[in-house]
């Protein structure tokens, strides 16, 4: 696969006859659907054997090699190079298609309203195919150590279909969000805990559960080694019954970070404890707070790489969004929020607004900004195939575990081309 950016007087037919291809391959990997309207900037994915890349400051024929799952000496024979030739910044170098790196992949999955919609529904069916484990989001903790369960519908049914695992998401979640002292309860309260894990393994054993993920966000600092131990408690406990464990970890850079949402997150301490950690990459740019990427290439790396100082990258899920956001300007702390948009919408958006796509270089995200029918300017920032395919090569580079993703029913087709042309994803047996 090939990613290309739409120019001024670029059509589907002039690029497919540039790569010689098939437009309609384009259109439909794609979905677009105008076709004969691109917008510039817009990034696309063409169906090509191999890819070209561009030779970035400190690569080497060996890193390149190993990041594109190909051999130095293929990469040598297919670019006519000398053995131990020094490449040029911006030289396009030509990628064959290697065998590619397995991974793992999940996908929360959030009904709301009670009731799982026809869209849910239609992305779980599409897309867990490409996944290993799909995580309906989320069983509530109750003051009781009950639970309060996701609506399912047939998502075991589906998940079943396609040979992927069910992850059982458990949170500190309530009506007004996650629940600090409802965390303290549980995590200073023994008897809650073997109430909770008995409740958790009982529904694993009735729904058919393979990993069990925590959720718990906001938690009081102070609950930092409560949470550790109640791990540990939970690991035996799941593991004698054949489960495994995951949690979902804060964006921290440091051990010593100071905040409600990172304190009682112990990066070291879950690496050592469960079977793997999902990093909430994401929500740097967020609904509430002013225009920026959402999981700009260079915070997630500067995140990434704290977690690789104290945990093995085999236990590593790199957690990406779905999605961007549409912010109207000037922003204020505390006005107006903005709205959440799919990759898929935020091409439309910039479409009937006759806006070009700009790329961030440093963030490794598109944006784009327009004024709408009412005189108010706006800010988008979103995901699009050049993004994710950042993404995707930093779990190559540092060989994680894989990717989750926050989370489905939101368009983004050309993330699960790359997803399946960049990775083999791994099953349950």
């Amino acid at each position: 696969m090939q990613i290309y950016v739409v120019s001024q007087g670029d059509s589907v037919y002039s690029i497919a006859n540039q790569y010689g291809v098939d437009a309609n391959m384009i259109i439909q990997i794609n979905e677009l659907e105008t076709p004969g309207d691109l917008v510039i900037g817009q990034a696309l994915v063409i169906p090509t054997n191999g890819q070209f890349y561009v030779v970035q400051s400190g690569d080497s024929l060996y890193s390149i090699a190993n990041n594109f799952g190909t051999t130095v000496d293929q990469l040598i024979q297919v670019n006519q190079l000398q053995p131990g030739s020094t490449l040029p910044i911006g030289f396009r170098l030509y990628i064959p298609e290697g065998s590619l790196p397995t991974i793992t992949s999940n996908a929360y999955i959030e009904p709301t309203g009670g009731e799982v919609s026809e869209t849910l529904r239609s992305s779980a069916e599409n897309r867990s195919a490409l996944l290993t484990y799909l995580g309906p989001f989320s069983y509530r903790i109750q003051k009781d150590g009950s639970l309060k369960a996701p609506p399912l519908d047939n998502f075991p049914a589906i998940a079943k279909a396609n040979n992927t695992g069910l992850m059982m998401i458990v949170t500190n979640l309530t009506d007004d969000g996650f629940d600090d002292e409802l965390g303290r309860t549980i995590l200073t309260n023994e008897q809650l805990q073997n109430t909770l894990l008995d409740n958790i393994i009982q529904t694993a054993q009735t729904v058919g559960f393979q990993d069990i993920h925590f959720d718990l966000e906001f938690l009081p600092v102070d609950m930092k080694e409560n949470y550790n131990q109640f791990l540990r408690k939970a690991k035996q406990r799941f593991s004698n019954q054949g489960y495994l464990l995951s949690t979902a970890l804060a964006p921290k850079t440091s051990a010593e970070q100071t905040g409600e949402w990172y304190e009682a997150h112990d990066y070291q301490a879950h690496g050592e404890i469960v079977d793997f950690v999902v990093l909430m990459t994401y929500e740097w740019g967020y609904s509430g707070g002013p225009p920026m990427a959402v999981s700009p290439i260079n915070k997630v790396r500067e995140v990434v790489n704290y977690a690789l100082s104290v945990m093995p990258a085999e236990k590593i899920l790199l957690g990406q969004n779905l999605y961007g956001y549409d912010w109207t300007l000037p922003y204020e702390e505390g006005g107006e929020i903005a709205e959440a948009i799919s990759p898929q919408r935020a091409i439309q958006v910039a479409r009937e607004n006759n806006a070009a796509i700009s790329y961030d270089e440093e963030a490794q995200a598109p944006f784009f900004t327009y004024r709408d029918s009412e005189g108010n300017d706006h800010e988008v920032w979103f995901e699009d195939a050049r993004s994710i395919q950042a993404k995707f090569d930093l779990i190559k580079e540092l060989n994680l575990k894989g990717i989750s993703y926050w989370k489905l029913g939101l368009a983004f087709p050309q993330n699960w081309v790359l997803l399946n042309t960049n990775f083999s994803i791994e099953k349950n047996p």
